[in-house]
Order: structure tokens, then C-alpha cells, then sequence
């Protein structure tokens, strides 16, 4: 019996010796991985931003960035930034955002605001910094560009 013992006692420590190692070269493989190579010659994101909460906007601001810096995506990549909802509010002149929209589209980010949502909030186009552009609607903006292929990105 104590054989027995001894013998599934040393067949449980090599397992779990066994066990450590793979998850040492699990862990070590992930530590290696530097991101997906991209496959396509252009990629393209659509930015919707439907709130006013500074974090949010920080956030999306942020990301957009980010991406812009990838050098994955270098002279690959086309982005827009559609605003609406609460989100009208980014564009509106006196905003602490408009040094941040300048500099998005200075690296060729497309900067919208929705119609519908000025209507809707009775603001005049008037009252948006003038290089903002304007589309009919923000949800139809992220319709028409998801059917062409657009991923959505909602911060």
C-alpha cells in the first residue's frame, strides 16, 4: 500500500511539474506576442460620440489618438468622429475641445456633428466651430458607414 502511495504521489508531482510548465511557456508566449500584423492595405473607424461626460469625451479623444499613432495602421487608416446627442456639445464654440478637433483633423480625421441634434436642441450651425462638418443625421452617418464597412467605435 505504501508503494502504492508513494507511487501516486510522485505520478501527481510530475503532473503538476509538467502543469507549471506549460503555463511558464503559456505565459511566456503571451509576453512575446506584439499584435496582429494587418492584413489589408486600409482600415477604416467611425467615432460615435453621443455624450457630454468629459470622461467619455477624454476617452474618445483619447483613443483616437491612439490609433492615429499606431504604426500598424501608418497611412492606412481613415477615421471620423460623428457627434450628436449630448455629444453636440464637443463642437460647440467655447468648448475646451477645439484645439483637440483641430488637431484631429489636421491628420485628416473627418470631425461631424448631426443635424437632427441641432434641430432638435435648437442650436444654430452659427453656434459650431466652422470647421466642423455637418450631416443630416449622426445615426445615419453610422448606418450608411457600417454598410460600407466602417467599424463603429462607441468609447
Amino acid at each position: 500500500m505504501k508503494k502504492i502511495t508513494i507511487a501516486l504521489l510522485c505520478i501527481i508531482m510530475a503532473a503538476a511539474a509538467k502543469a507549471q510548465i506549460t503555463d511558464t511557456s503559456a505565459l511566456s508566449k503571451n509576453a512575446a506576442y506584439a499584435g496582429v500584423t494587418p492584413a489589408k492595405k486600409h482600415y477604416k473607424a467611425i467615432y460615435q460620440l453621443d455624450t457630454n461626460d468629459p470622461k467619455i469625451i477624454d476617452k474618445a479623444l483619447h483613443n483616437m489618438q491612439s490609433a492615429l499613432n499606431d504604426p500598424r495602421l501608418a497611412g492606412k487608416l481613415e477615421l471620423e468622429l460623428v457627434t450628436f446627442f449630448s455629444g453636440t456639445d464637443v463642437v460647440l464654440k467655447g468648448s475646451r475641445y477645439e484645439q483637440d478637433l483641430k488637431d484631429l483633423i489636421k491628420k485628416g480625421v473627418i470631425v461631424a456633428q448631426c443635424n437632427n441634434s441641432l434641430l432638435q436642441r435648437k442650436i444654430g450651425r452659427d453656434k459650431v466651430y466652422d470647421f466642423v462638418a455637418v450631416v443630416p443625421s449622426g445615426n445615419g452617418e453610422l448606418i450608411i458607414r457600417a454598410s460600407e464597412g466602417w467599424v463603429i467605435v462607441k468609447p
